[in-house]
């Protein structure tokens, strides 16, 4: 049997697992929890939670700032227990730690061909898509954060764009919420859609996204070896 631990750790090592097994390889920026994960001794990924850099993140709830947390990554290398696992155990410890906080949203990348499988596994609820906004790429295929070079980033400073970068359009985000305790947890029962709802209309404009969903049975997605969420 795989022995667990998931639990605190370093800013040092969510870190390192992040630019290793995360396609951003970039930590968030502003106020973070990190939960480190360990299987048999062996540390094999980090969760990060970060609340503060989306000061809008928390209005649509009609929540304050302080009560709304955003899980921004699943940094995790090959392991052997699903990764729905993980993160159960990772959201007792955050709200144990941190008993003020009733929300967490999740998104989705679909510009990297996520439609959200470990969220849908662990039940949170689906609220629809973000309206869809734009990016800088570079010349290499990375692409930047565009809060970073509009002043709307955390620290609010607005940062020159690096050579060679130019604007590009970015497809909406899927948007997923696990509510903490049950009063909010009825507020966004009222919001939440069909998780069909999240692959409607991608077939054409994102392919890969909903061959994700169609070739994986669900054993398949919830033993995901690489994740990154």
């Amino acid at each position: 049997m795989t022995e667990l631990v998931v639990a605190p750790c370093s800013y040092k090592a969510a870190t390192y697992a992040v630019e290793n097994w995360h396609y951003s390889k970039k930590m968030p920026a502003g106020k973070c929890y990190r939960i480190g994960v360990w299987e048999d001794g062996k540390f094999i990924g980090a969760l990060v939670f970060s609340w503060g850099a989306n000061r809008s993140l928390s209005s649509p709830y009609g929540l304050e700032m302080t009560e709304c947390v955003e899980l921004v990554r699943v940094a995790c290398r090959r392991h052997i227990l699903p990764i729905t696992k993980f993160v159960s155990l990772a959201i007792k410890k955050l709200k144990s730690d941190n008993p003020g906080i009733r929300l967490i949203i999740s998104f989705a990348d679909l510009h990297q061909g996520h439609v959200g499988t470990i969220y849908q596994a662990g039940n949170w609820f689906f609220l629809g898509r973000t309206a869809p906004k734009f990016d800088y790429k570079m010349p290499d295929g990375s692409i930047l954060n565009r809060r970073a070079y509009t002043g709307k980033s955390f620290d609010g400073k607005v940062r020159p764009l690096p050579s060679g970068a130019v604007k590009v359009d970015s497809p909406p985000k899927l948007r997923y919420a696990m509510p903490l305790d049950k009063s909010i947890r009825r507020e966004i029962a009222k919001m939440a859609l069909p998780y069909k709802n999240a692959v409607e209309g991608l077939e054409e404009s994102h392919p890969d996204s909903v061959r994700e969903v169609q070739v994986q049975s669900l054993p398949t997605a919830l033993g995901v070896r690489d994740a990154s969420r």
